[in-house]
């Protein structure tokens, strides 16, 4: 048997983090992982280039059913934290929109990065790795696996959620946290694309690959950010990042025109009264968009002056309450993050140690903590690794 400080299970973002972090504070770590390489779903995220942080990364973009957990460490580990690691590497990003930092060429460099802080600590990492058991003594952790027994002080579970499954995402995490007694709360897929009914869907088919800004609105919650329409239904920001307070057979309120209140368009009338709404319409929304639009009402290409106000409030009320028939989502298979998870009641937020186990610690996805779309999830895995990586 092989004795080490640590064991970290999971070499995605938050596992090689608090690696490197206990590393360099002198302890023995190994890392294992039953995949055949390190972060797989950093290397895939943003299009292959890692929204790696955000700089507005605040308590408030976050959801947990214990809101204030995540206060401490994103307070300890800040994205500013994170961004003077990778400068330290000569990392080059981008911002693309307010606070979203992006790897300029690949999420390969920043994996490279991380790898290389791996080594540096002096931790280890194995790769093919399968757990067989874990056996929890008085003193030290015994972890049974296809490469050999290890014992150790501190295990550290960051397996991740269930999103992904391509990428090796397992509800392993939970079903360690469920041996010890932890209560796992509900788990389900999000920042996840919607699918909608089979008359929608055929229809939104035609639109494919088209956007529109638009404010989707769930649970108290809007967002407006753009829209995209599938093969398969709707996805894009707005959409992603409603499913974070939406769920299949909850109010969903899409408006295609966020910007265009109801005087505006009595005022077309009013003002230009030769103008068509269609014309109109196709200075805020994509053409096809429009041709949707014109079977709904017929009367879009006549000039303005020849519609009622009934007919103008129709429209209205068809565009800012514009049914996409949502029928559910695309589910783990797409979905960047898992809400739910392993409830942090029952874990310190400031060692992220177990308070139903000792020396067992768990960090990143598998906690009750979820993120918006933009980098905050990313850096709650920096934060939360890192956090742990200062006490196991």
């Amino acid at each position: 048997m092989d004795k080490v400080d640590v064991v970290v299970i999971g070499a995605g973002a938050s596992g090689l983090m608090c690696a490197a972090t206990a590393g360099y504070r002198g302890k023995k770590v190994l890392v294992l992982d039953h995949s055949n390489k390190a972060g797989k779903k950093i290397l895939m995220s943003g299009g292959g280039r890692c929204n790696f942080t955000n700089m507005d990364a605040a308590p408030k973009h976050f959801l947990s059913d214990n809101p204030h957990f995540c206060i401490s460490a994103l307070r300890r580990f800040s994205s500013q934290d994170f961004v003077d690691l990778v400068d330290r590497h000569g990392l080059e990003y981008v911002e693309k929109t307010p606070g979203q930092l992006f790897c300029q060429h690949s999420a390969k460099d920043l994996l490279s990065i991380l790898m290389t802080e791996l080594e540096w600590s002096g931790a280890e990492i194995k790769l093919n790795t399968k757990i067989h058991s874990i056996d929890y003594r008085t003193d030290d952790i015994l972890v049974s696996t296809s490469q050999g027994t290890f014992v150790c002080r501190s295990l550290v579970v960051a397996t991740g959620g269930l999103s992904i499954p391509t990428k090796g995402a397992t509800g392993f995490g939970y079903d360690i946290a469920k041996q010890v007694g932890h209560e796992i709360l509900p788990t389900r897929a999000s920042l996840v694309p919607i699918t909608v009914q089979p008359d929608r869907k055929a229809q939104f088919s035609e639109l494919s690959g088209i956007a529109c800004d638009i404010a989707a609105s769930a649970g108290g919650t809007t967002f407006q950010e753009p829209m995209l329409f599938t093969h398969r239904g709707v996805s894009g920001p707005s959409i992603l990042q409603i499913t974070n307070f939406w769920q299949p057979g909850e109010e969903l309120s899409i408006n295609i025109a966020p910007n265009m209140s109801l005087d505006d368009l009595l005022a077309v009338r009013q003002n230009t009264p030769k103008k068509s709404f269609e014309s109109v319409l196709s200075n805020t929304l994509p053409k096809r968009l429009v041709e949707l639009v014109k079977k709904e009402f017929t009367w879009l290409n006549e000039r303005s002056a020849q519609t009622s106000n009934q007919q103008i409030e129709s429209l209205h009320h068809y565009l800012t309450d514009f049914d996409i028939a949502p029928n559910g989502t695309e589910g783990y298979r797409t979905a960047e993050v898992t809400l739910g998870g392993v409830n942090t009641s029952e874990v310190s937020s400031k060692t992220f140690e177990s308070q139903k186990q000792k020396g067992l610690y768990f960090i990143g996805e598998v906690l009750d903590v979820t993120g918006w779309l933009g980098g905050y999830n990313f850096q709650w895995a920096w934060a939360s690794g890192y956090c742990a990586g200062q006490y196991v």
